[in-house]
């Protein structure tokens, strides 16, 4: 009875373990799917855009190859086709199966060199920044001085302005220098001043001094 109710509560435990794990994989899975459900637009966009670059590619590749063709292969070099046809197709599948190993390692350091999965962000980028803008993206006009001025006005207005601001800049610089050099003659007036002064009052020491010497020491003491 004992190894029965053992039995049952195994049984009973291995069920709901096997339940917990269906459920945690069933929350997993449905994580997995909100994820993939909320993937944002802009990856879906770059993600067909390089499925159609590299259908793109794969289609181009095939047309190529389409060109190195048996038929132009054999009549290239026919004196060996006619020895040995067999051999000349077995060196012709070589051939190709080499020619398309390294166009397609070509295409892939290419895109690697050119960063093309950041390109397309940028495009994304780009996309998202003119949904943005309300107003009308530029159209050539027909005329192209028209549409030459239209291009490079506003880079001369940005030139411009950025030309106002320096100017702005170097006024407010001189400004602040011409303050500082009269503020320099101001000091130097001053100090000029009061030298003068001192000097004068020097002198007038002196003079006083001399007066004072030649009351106390009449000069016909010193006659000898």
């Amino acid at each position: 009875m004992e190894e029965c109710e053992a039995t049952t509560k195994e049984t009973l435990d291995q069920d709901s373990s096997k339940m917990s794990v269906v459920n945690r994989t069933n929350e997993a899975t449905g994580e997995a799917s909100s994820q993939i459900c909320k993937r944002p637009e802009e990856t879906e966009a770059r993600f067909k855009r390089r499925k159609l670059f590299d259908k793109v590619m794969q289609k181009s590749l095939e047309k190529f190859i389409e060109h190195a063709s048996f038929n132009r292969f054999a009549s290239t070099f026919r004196p060996l086709y006619k020895k040995n046809p067999q051999r000349m197709e077995s060196i012709h599948k070589q051939f190709i199966a080499e020619l398309q190993r390294t166009i397609q390692e070509d295409l892939s350091r290419l895109i690697d060199e050119g960063r093309l999965d950041f390109k397309l962000n940028e495009l994304d980028q780009l996309e998202a920044a003119a949904k943005n803008n309300a107003e009308p993206a530029w159209r050539p006009s027909g005329v192209p001085e028209q549409d030459f001025c239209s291009f490079l006005m506003p880079y001369y207005k940005k030139q411009e302005n950025y030309m106002r601001q320096e100017l702005k800049k170097i006024k407010a610089e001189n400004a602040a220098l011409s303050q500082k050099a009269q503020a320099g003659r101001e000091s130097l007036g001053q100090t000029e001043h009061r030298i003068s002064t001192t000097v004068d009052e020097w002198k007038a020491s002196v003079t006083e001094f001399e007066r004072m010497a030649s009351s106390l020491h009449p000069a016909d003491v010193f006659d000898v």
